[in-house]
């Protein structure tokens, strides 16, 4: 995924029984065709070319069956590691908080929700019989990527739509080409699990 042409869009369909989604670029190029295998008791995200899932260019492994301060490596699609993002345990109860770690172990950036308040509010509002399935336009929570200054890279946001079902990713400033893969897949990964959660 070099070469990103911002913004990026995740779109999750409703169609299946599977968590999948693609992730197109701002010309609408496919970038990816995710889907997460369902009933597993640890997370197992293959990472397509495209929709006719032939050629597997990714793929995200959990390292424990509970996500409570998992880590989920990135491999590409020789086996290969190449870094990680890890969920912040405790911090993530109330506001969302990840770490992208590198092939080498080292800490790159974070991945942040802007206000939590936006992702409670959601959840509370989609559980109001009727009325709440226009929570997807009401409350729209925010991500935020930085990096080891704190400066913020790329901010991920939910787009108003019905289930909840379109995020886009703009691109605030530079960073190292090669750190592309890991920043997709890291928020690939973190819009999977927080979804779930609400």
């Amino acid at each position: 995924m070099q070469n990103l042409q911002f913004p990026i869009r995740f779109r999750f369909k409703i169609s299946t029984f599977s968590n999948d989604f693609t992730a197109t670029d701002a010309t609408g190029k496919l970038l990816a065709y995710v889907r997460q295998k369902m009933f597993k008791f640890k997370e197992d995200i293959l990472i397509y070319s495209d929709e006719t899932k032939a050629q597997v260019n990714f793929r995200i492994k959990a390292d424990r069956w509970l996500d409570f301060s998992a880590a989920y490596g990135f491999f590409d699609g020789q086996g290969q590691a190449f870094g990680k993002v890890v969920r912040k345990g405790w911090r993530s109860i109330w506001k969302a908080e990840y770490q992208l770690i590198d092939q080498n172990d080292n800490l790159q950036y974070h991945i942040k929700e802007e206000n939590a308040w936006a992702k409670v509010l959601d959840a509370m509002f989609s559980e109001i019989p009727l009325i709440g399935i226009f929570a997807g336009y009401v409350f729209n929570p925010k991500y935020i990527v930085t990096d080891a200054n704190g400066q913020i890279i790329v901010r991920l946001k939910k787009m108003p739509s019905f289930f909840g079902r379109e995020f886009e990713i703009d691109k605030i400033a530079e960073f190292d080409t090669d750190d592309a893969d890991r920043i997709m897949l890291g928020l690939m990964m973190m819009i999977l699990l927080e979804r779930r959660r609400g």
